[in-house]
């Protein structure tokens, strides 16, 4: 987590911990007193407290649990103004849920942009029509999928989950899948793929890029040799191996490393944590002055042409930021921006062969600059 942050530089440390049961055997009322009393255990030696540790969710958790964590700590100390930035991830955050899967795409795109970088890959051109194979259609890889066939124009052809996978190489719809599995606890069963039960061997399938967006070690030197992508992104934590990295690298394929691609959500995160203590939401002060100055625009535009602005156009130009722009705007430019370091530091040291040493680096030195620059 810290050298995540620091590589897309928002300004946290880095801190993991939950707790070690199933969710799934429990009732809503059951989970509400556990995350209440873990709350409550957190806050005592004061390791829940919006000045030194925010929780966000992670596998088994979601807005519903940070609500649940929030409203414990607030009750705990009322007197507290910032209460509400003891925790992130809660269900009025603007961006959040979909953040980590939103920054997958960002990621890409920005990876795409940088052609020399893109061509060596042996893939050209933009995210229309590639190839997607996800592995987990949990909220990362559901929002990740989404987001890259509805506005890139990508192809998803195949999924995996835990009770096996679909493939269709004309593609998948990932909405009516994401509602089959929501429905059924799985993919079996759904009609807009052929169904395979040993769900891991898609991960073998060719595509243009491979998405592990589930769980830690699911590439290892067992299945990488036969793994057929030109592209790795890692929106899961750890998903491949260090044996794994090596023969997939060795064998030419790029991966983009999870301490760069799945950081979306600690960047979302972060802003949500600002918005708290700031006590306002962002664009309230300016997104009727947006509005103002864009029928100005229009207004001068008819004015000068004599003819009426389109009402598309008009709509566009008239229409005030709202947060949720703002939010996925700061995003966009987080995820570009560390890309670009990235690329930048390997093009300046020929030495650094991929782009997770590369990212690794980058943190380490804006580390070591926060505690020189504080004479530590």
């Amino acid at each position: 987590m810290t050298y995540k942050c620091a590589i897309v530089d928002v300004p946290f440390g880095g801190s993991k911990g939950g707790l070690y049961i199933n969710p799934d055997n429990y009732s809503r009322d059951e989970l509400k007193v556990i995350t209440r009393r873990f709350a409550r255990e957190l806050a005592a030696p004061g390791f829940l407290n919006p000045a030194t540790n925010v929780p966000a969710p992670d596998i088994g958790t979601g807005q519903r649990e940070m609500a649940w964590i929030a409203d414990t700590y607030k009750h705990l100390y009322p007197e507290d103004i910032n209460a509400l930035a003891c925790v992130t991830g809660k269900p009025v955050a603007h961006g959040r849920t979909e953040a980590t899967g939103r920054g997958v795409q960002y990621a890409l795109q920005a990876f795409f942009r940088h052609k020399e970088e893109l061509n060596a890959t042996g893939l050209d051109g933009d995210l229309e029509d590639k190839r997607i194979i996800i592995q987990g259609l949990g909220n990362v890889g559901y929002h990740a999928a989404k987001f890259l066939s509805e506005e890139d124009g990508s192809k998803i052809i195949g999924i995996i989950e835990c009770d096996g996978a679909i493939y269709n190489p004309q593609g998948i719809h990932e909405e009516e899948a994401h509602y089959h599995r929501c429905a059924h606890g799985g993919l079996k069963g759904f009609e807009g793929g052929t169904f395979i039960e040993n769900g891991p061997s898609l991960l073998e399938y060719e595509c243009d890029i491979l998405i592990p967006a589930a769980i830690e070690g699911v590439i290892s030197e067992n299945n990488a040799p036969k793994i057929r992508t030109k592209l790795i992104a890692e929106a899961a934590n750890g998903p491949i191996t260090f044996e794994a990295d090596r023969l997939l690298r060795s064998r030419g394929i790029t991966i983009l490393p999870d301490a760069y691609v799945n950081a979306g959500g600690v960047i979302v995160s972060y802003f949500e944590w600002i918005r708290n203590l700031s006590h306002m939401r962002f664009g309230r002060i300016e997104r009727r002055l947006d509005e103002a100055r864009g029928q100005h625009v229009v207004a001068a535009l008819e004015q000068t042409t004599g003819k009426q602005v389109p009402e598309w156009i008009s709509a566009n130009l008239s229409r005030g930021t709202i947060e949720l722009d703002l939010v996925r705007s700061c995003l966009d430019d987080s995820m570009r921006l560390a890309m670009q370091e990235i690329i930048d530091i390997r093009s300046r040291k020929p030495e650094i062969e991929d782009y997770r040493t590369a990212a690794y680096i980058i943190a380490l030195q804006k580390l070591a600059r926060s505690y020189i620059d504080i004479g530590v």
